[in-house]
C-alpha cells in the first residue's frame, strides 16, 4: 500500500505521512520498535514539511515516538518526544481534548521513571 501511495502522491503528502505513522503503530504493537521508529521518522519528516509546527498530527507522531523509546527503556529520548507532543497539544488542542490528556499523562509518567 505504501509503495502504491509513494508512486501516486507527492513526497510531502499528509496521507503518505499517515500511512508511515500507521505502519509504525503496527510495528510497535508487534514489539519491533526499531521498525516502528523508522516509520515514525518518515512520517515526522513529511509532516514537518507539509504541516504547521503546531499541527496535532505532529503531536501524534512525537507521542508515538515517545512510546517506542519508552518501550525500549530509553527514557531520556521518550521524555524529549513526550515534551514535544504535549507542547503542541497545549497550543493547538482544547484543555479537555482526550489526546492532550494522553500526552500529558505520558509526560508525567516518564518524568516519574527518570
Amino acid at each position: 500500500m505504501i509503495t502504491f501511495k509513494k508512486k501516486l502522491l507527492p513526497f510531502n503528502h499528509p496521507d503518505l505521512a499517515s500511512s508511515y505513522n500507521n505502519i509504525g503503530v503496527i510495528y510497535k504493537n508487534l514489539g519491533d520498535y526499531a521498525k516502528a521508529l523508522s516509520n515514525y521518522k518518515e512520517s515526522l519528516a513529511i509532516r514537518q514539511i507539509s504541516l504547521s509546527p503546531n499541527h496535532p498530527d505532529l503531536a501524534s507522531t512525537y507521542n508515538n515516538m515517545g512510546v517506542a523509546y519508552e518501550s525500549m527503556k530509553n527514557y531520556s529520548k521518550a521524555l524529549s518526544f513526550y515534551e514535544k507532543a504535549f507542547d503542541i497539544a497545549r497550543n493547538s488542542l482544547l484543555a479537555n481534548h482526550p489526546h492532550r490528556e494522553i500526552y500529558e499523562n505520558n509526560l508525567d509518567r516518564i518524568k516519574n521513571q527518570i
